[in-house]
């Protein structure tokens, strides 16, 4: 892949400053841009975007296409006159530096319904013109999401095949009905769409004018509780009651002796195929729609995937399934043209793995933690000639972190690794302990890979009080905030300086 040398940074919305408890697209998403512009940062990536369900995790979305109501902005909604200044007197008073979910939906959900409403009595007419366009462009899985909403909260937000049968299965008759007795949600849940969709596609554009690129992130797999499987039965291994028959997850490993049950519907890829991959091409479609390169998480699994029966109890008792392959992506290429993929290809890779990212020139991930972990690189490479993760041995093809959202901040991480681990690193990286996160980081910038991309957490010195995920726990994820204070001039100097010091500036770039 010919592409200029770049770097960004990694920080999901829900962290940004603000007063309504969680992060939004106000103003402080616009100060972040105009951070990731003086710092001459070119990417900006974020977890997936949608709305969220169980235990809040961007990774189990309600929608593979929707957006999330709790990143609007209240105060852009009182602009728009959709609620009153006096609507947003006296918030409580929320955490600064995390995200209280059960507070804030409880506080803002209430906002945000009775702007929805408003839109739909008082809006202007250009505005109503737009919000009809919006609908009809979206039908495809908006008419699906918005009915699927209002089931939900009329269940009390029960999963959906615990919903009386006839809606469960979408019998006919039985959605007629609920259509006609759900309406007023129905239209609601349209609007919250509409809103969102308008003031994320303004901070789009607003970052795109400044020369950063919207990295986004597509989760092989979907929650069983998401429109995606209620509205799609046939693409998934489901019983005639709709519960999954066949889960995903990983094998044992040395990370863990009874491997991961994540619980996704696994997919039925040779109905998908027949369909000529329709819904995937409509999912990177909208994707695509809504940032400027997609992250696709476990990758490998289109090469081969864990099959686990639902029944067990853990994923000790799976298989290896062949995956799509290529066929998927010939599909996507054919439909969309150029894909503008990275691939997540942690984990047990295989030849096959690596010939198919490579033969559509989608760059790899390269964790620079990683590198120093010798048991846990033999667990999953075996005896390897070479280490994977050390940057004298990438080639240019590949994005390099720090870190992840699913790893400790590098801080966090240097402070609880062993003593072995933490001089291996030192050594390779000819520091010592203090502001071992820049040496860290300065490694990534320094390398060949074309993009680098630094957590957010990293550049902020921050500790394991500032992680975003735990794998394998479901309590305190995805919570973790900053403060407008933090983003600096000296920070964003330092941060420029390294950046054009290693030749991912733009500026430098052109001058070459």
């Amino acid at each position: 892949m010919d592409q200029p040398r770049s770097s960004g940074i990694l920080v999901h919305p829900t962290s940004f400053p603000g007063r309504f408890g969680i992060g939004d697209l106000g103003d402080e998403a616009y100060g972040w841009i105009d951070f990731l512009a003086a710092s001459k940062q070119t990417l900006w990536q974020v977890l997936p975007l949608g709305p969220t369900g169980f235990a809040d995790s961007p990774y189990a979305c309600l929608s593979a296409f929707a957006g999330n109501p709790l990143l609007i902005n209240l105060e852009r909604l009182v602009k728009d006159h959709d609620l009153a200044a006096d609507d947003l007197t006296n918030p409580p008073r929320f955490p600064e530096r995390e995200v209280n979910y059960g507070a804030v939906i409880d506080y803002k959900l209430p906002l945000l319904c009775k702007a929805a409403r408003r839109f739909l009595s008082h809006a202007a007419p250009d505005r109503r013109a737009k919000y009809k366009t919006f609908c009809e462009q979206n039908a495809s899985w908006l008419d699906d999401f918005a009915l699927f909403m209002a089931l939900k909260e009329y269940h009390k937000q029960a999963i959906w095949y615990e919903w009386e049968k006839a809606i469960a299965l979408r019998q006919p008759e039985a959605m007629a009905r609920w259509q006609a007795r759900l309406n007023d949600p129905i239209s609601v849940h349209k609007v919250l769409q509409f809103f969102f969709f308008d003031q994320w596609q303004a901070v789009k554009a607003y970052a795109n004018e400044r020369g950063i690129r919207i990295v986004g992130d597509v989760p092989i797999f979907v929650a069983a509780d998401s429109t995606d499987v209620w509205a799609n039965p046939d693409l998934f291994y489901l019983d005639e009651n709709g519960r999954p028959t066949l889960i995903s997850g990983v094998p044992p490993d040395y990370f863990s002796e009874t491997g991961q049950r994540w619980g996704n519907p696994l997919y039925r890829w040779d109905v998908i195929a027949e369909q000529g991959y329709a819904w995937w091409i409509a999912r990177m479609e909208a994707t695509l729609h809504l940032v400027d390169i997609v992250r696709i998480d476990h990758f490998r699994g289109f090469v081969a995937y864990w099959e686990i029966p639902a029944s067990e109890p853990t994923a000790i008792r799976g298989r290896w399934v062949q995956g799509p392959q290529a066929s998927l992506f010939e599909a996507l290429k054919e439909a969309l043209g150029n894909l503008p993929i990275w691939a997540e290809d942690l984990g047990v890779i295989t030849p096959e793995v690596i010939g198919l990212r490579e033969r559509f020139d989608f760059p790899g991930m390269k964790i620079l933690q990683f590198a120093f972990d010798q048991e846990a690189l033999r667990a999953s490479f075996g005896e390897y000639e070479r280490n994977p993760f050390l940057p004298h041995n990438y080639t240019p093809n590949f994005v390099v972190y720090t870190g992840t959202h699913d790893n400790d901040t590098t801080l966090g991480w240097f402070n609880t690794c062993d003593e072995q681990e933490r001089q291996r690193a030192m050594t390779y990286l000819g520091c010592d302990a203090s502001e071992f996160n820049w040496s860290l980081i300065r490694a990534a910038m320094a390398s060949v890979a074309q993009t680098a991309i630094i957590p957010l957490q990293d550049i902020l010195s921050l500790g394991t009080e500032a992680r975003m995920n735990l794998p394998g726990t479901s309590n305190n994820n995805w919570t973790w905030r900053y403060r407008s204070a933090m983003l600096t001039e000296h920070l964003s100097k330092r941060l420029e300086n390294m950046t054009t010091t290693y030749e991912r500036s733009p500026a430098v770039q052109l001058s070459l």
